[in-house]
């Protein structure tokens, strides 16, 4: 059975940072490209950071260039997301999601960790 569980969130300050992990069981990360998205209130989903299987590229939403940064340990099966200078709007349920490099049906969702960003 394949599970991401993300863990991290919480409450922070405006300028503050955050580090979420997604720990993955059930497959291997080196086979996937691992995404993290975020739903905030109101909002549609959408996608922060992506990071190939190999980890030698990453992609970023224009909202948070320069503050986030999605990283991987292979050997430990995780993922994370360093999220620094975190602003209101970065508030959101922020999802860890792996899709198979080769067989994109495969693809699969943790269930999420709530961030608030407020003083």
């Amino acid at each position: 059975q394949v599970q991401l569980v993300e863990s991290g969130g919480g409450l922070v300050q405006p300028g503050g940072s955050l580090r979420l992990s997604c720990a993955a069981s059930g497959l291997t990360i080196r086979r996937y490209v691992m995404n993290w998205y975020r739903q905030g209130p109101g909002k549609e989903r959408e996608l922060v950071a992506g990071i190939t299987s190999t980890g030698d590229s990453t992609n970023y939403a224009d909202s948070v260039k320069g503050r986030f940064a999605i990283s991987r340990d292979n050997a430990l099966n995780t993922v994370y997301l360093q999220m620094n200078s975190v602003k209101p709007e970065d508030t959101a349920v922020y999802y860890c999601n792996a899709v198979h490099k080769q067989i994109v049906t495969l693809n699969y969702w943790g269930q999420g960790t709530q961030v608030t960003v407020s003083s």
